[in-house]
């Protein structure tokens, strides 16, 4: 059965919010989020998300057959934005990829977890076969438990990514059998 939106949540801490796909109109909703995020955040982040035109492009070109992204919501403020990429074609067409990114004052309180949890549910329906995720080892330790917890196993890569001063840091692959 397909997930019906918008979907309420709660988190371990009592706080209830709106889970719900992002729509050509959260351009500003989204950026705003981006911003609110400290600097060392958006500095690793996987694309330019302090250009307001990265946010404007994926508003635009939503296409939720290759990439559901989700974002969560307390009351009109996004506090979380989350998506699963996956290919039409190719030999990773069954492989699904999750990238996430949530405020600080919403982590350790489950909505990680959740957001995951939903992930694998779609992931199965649409019979992708694996789930992964790309983190920064050190700075995303936090993330790389949730997803072991969901029985991710982990992959590490020494000096595999760098940051924008050039400086190395090991990655970890996450990745699930569905």
């Amino acid at each position: 059965m397909p997930n019906r939106y918008p979907q309420e949540a709660v988190t371990r801490d009592g706080r209830r919010l709106l889970i719900r796909p992002m729509t050509a109109a959260d351009g500003d909703a989204l950026f705003d989020f981006f911003q609110r995020l400290p600097e060392e955040t958006r500095r690793f982040a996987w694309d330019r998300i302090e250009d307001r035109a990265t946010t404007d492009r994926w508003c635009r070109d939503l296409d939720y057959s290759k990439m559901l992204p989700l974002l969560a919501l307390d009351r009109s403020l996004v506090v979380a934005a989350v998506s699963l990429h996956h290919r039409e074609k190719g030999p990773l067409r069954l492989v699904g990829r999750i990238s996430w990114l949530l405020e600080a004052h919403f982590r350790g309180v489950g909505l990680g977890a959740l957001l995951i949890n939903h992930f694998i549910g779609i992931a199965r329906r649409r019979g992708l076969r694996y789930l992964s995720c790309m983190l920064i080892s050190d700075l995303e330790a936090e993330a790389i438990q949730v997803l072991s917890d969901f029985g991710f196993e982990s992959y590490s890569f020494p000096n595999y990514g760098v940051d924008p001063d050039g400086d190395p840091h090991d990655m970890t692959k996450m990745i699930l059998e569905l």
